[in-house]
């Protein structure tokens, strides 16, 4: 590799290291355009500019509980995340973290915004009002020369994206409905996922969700047999194909099916977009996934793909916050 090639290699750190952590670091892995240089959880963090060897790390997390004893460039700390933009070299980070307090990712934003640094931030935000939380910092954003993209992994996100292009056969919106199928073998290795899904059931919130102990969250799944049925989920694809000018939020439905003891998907996921036509014929565009894809290739490739976009924009000097269905992600080899 030439050093004009070693000089466009996008340097990613991944924050959050449990289950998307994981799998968002073994996507990165094959790829030649982005490097795993940088990952931290709540314990401590690693940084080597050459790149990471994401087996140790996660083996290191498994056995030990945090990345910052992987020898010898981990380190323990209370505040990773805060030492660790101080000392690395990033270009863009993925943020697989729970969003649990729902302020919390705005927080981690503030951050950033605070810090000094400058780069693309990329998250799989869910909550409609963790986005717009978000919003209102676009301003501090763009003046602190950070590209954030927000709502990119599979819904909201690829799942929207699609939404954003099928409507162009339409000259009018009338529903926009999605479905979404998840089956994971073990429920421990997604616990803040988990718990972020539970929070979305009828008698919960994020923080009876947040307040549950493993023990707890095990008995409600054996209540359910494991599966976890979502209904009129507050979902961020309602605002962002509002802000995209696609349809008003009250026409945009989430709900699905996850099953937390099985990795086949219980239902395939999908997307169906109901208009009218310019001939004047309602239409209903589907665009379903593959069940053969799992939940972690179906939100970190996306997820990495708005991240090499981000940087696009980045070294084109456009900052701020942008959202799955306002900017196309760029597949990344």
């Amino acid at each position: 590799m030439s050093v004009e090639q070693m000089n466009d290699i996008i340097r990613v750190g991944v924050l959050g290291f449990g289950g998307l952590g994981q799998a968002a670091s073994r996507v990165l892995a094959p790829k030649q355009e982005m490097r795993l240089v940088a990952a931290a959880d709540k314990q401590g963090y690693i940084y080597q500019e050459n790149g990471l060897d994401q087996e140790a790390c996660i083996a290191a997390y498994y056995k030990q509980g945090s990345v910052g004893y992987v020898e010898p460039y981990g380190t323990l700390s209370q505040g990773s995340i805060e030492e660790l933009i101080q000392n690395a070299s990033v270009d863009g980070y993925f943020l697989a973290l729970p969003n649990l307090p729902n302020t919390f990712m705005a927080d981690v934003a503030r951050m950033f915004i605070e810090s000094g640094w400058r780069g693309v931030l990329v998250d799989a935000l869910k909550r409609t009002s963790a986005v717009e939380q978000l919003l209102e910092l676009k301003e501090q954003l763009q003046a602190a020369g950070i590209t954030y993209m927000t709502g990119c992994g599979a819904t909201p996100g690829l799942l929207t994206a699609a939404a954003a292009i099928a409507a162009q056969s339409y000259g009018e919106i009338h529903q926009v409905k999605i479905t979404f199928g998840v089956g994971i073998a073990n429920w421990e290795a997604y616990r803040a996922t988990i718990r972020e899904d539970i929070a979305h059931l009828p008698g919960f919130d994020v923080d009876k969700a947040r307040a549950m102990t493993d023990e707890e969250i095990e008995r409600f799944l054996d209540q359910t047999d494991g599966i976890l049925t979502l209904e009129n989920m507050e979902h961020a694809d309602d605002i962002m194909l509002e802000l995209a000018g696609i349809c008003s939020r009250d026409r945009v439905t989430v709900g699905g099916v996850v099953d937390t003891r099985n990795p086949k998907k219980p239902l395939s996921t999908n997307v169906q977009i109901t208009g009218r036509t310019f001939e004047g014929k309602i239409s209903t565009h589907t665009f379903t996934l593959g069940d053969e894809t799992s939940m972690a290739a179906n939100v970190c490739g996306p997820g990495f793909g708005y991240l090499k976009a981000g940087v696009s924009l980045h070294r084109r000097g456009i900052y701020g916050l942008f959202t799955a269905a306002q900017i196309m992600p760029q597949f990344v080899r």
